[in-house]
């Protein structure tokens, strides 16, 4: 009867123990250079679905501007694909703005510096693939 108790709590150990193996969580941690000016913020979100890239952010970090430089860090991530955008919210309206023919009069970027063609690049371009370490991705604002 022991024996079968001990063997049960072994079982149990294993399924449970192992589970934490697969289901670790890590962090991305992003770079953005070439901020020009040090007036208003610097909004960087994360998006896991291609449906939603650039309508509604998994997560989103707003940091105000010291320099030419800034780190934010996403932690507690599962592996997966995460599409980036940051942009330079100069006048901390939480948008991107633009002049009357649709082009940005804020810094942007994109994960991996994407561009789109006609407009922003795709999630594809813009992602960045999360698995079981720490990710680093540096990402420099583009001035139109």
């Amino acid at each position: 009867m022991e024996t079968r108790i001990y063997q049960a709590l072994i079982v149990l150990v294993i399924v449970f123990g192992s589970s934490n193996i697969f289901a670790q969580n890590t962090s991305l941690e992003v770079t953005i250079k070439n901020i020009k000016g040090t007036k208003g913020t610097i909004r960087v979100g994360l998006f896991d679905k291609e449906e939603q890239f650039l309508k509604t952010p998994l997560k989103g970090i707003v940091v105000k501007i010291s320099g030419t430089e800034v780190k934010v860090t996403f932690e507690d991530l599962p592996a997966g694909d995460y599409a980036v955008s940051v942009i330079h919210d100069e006048n901390e309206n939480g948008e991107l703005d633009s002049n009357a023919f649709g082009m940005p009069k804020e810094g942007f970027a994109f994960g991996n510096n994407a561009m789109g063609s006609f407009g922003p690049p795709s999630f594809d371009k813009a992602k960045v693939k999360v698995g079981d370490t720490p990710v680093q991705q540096t990402i420099s604002l583009k001035y139109l």
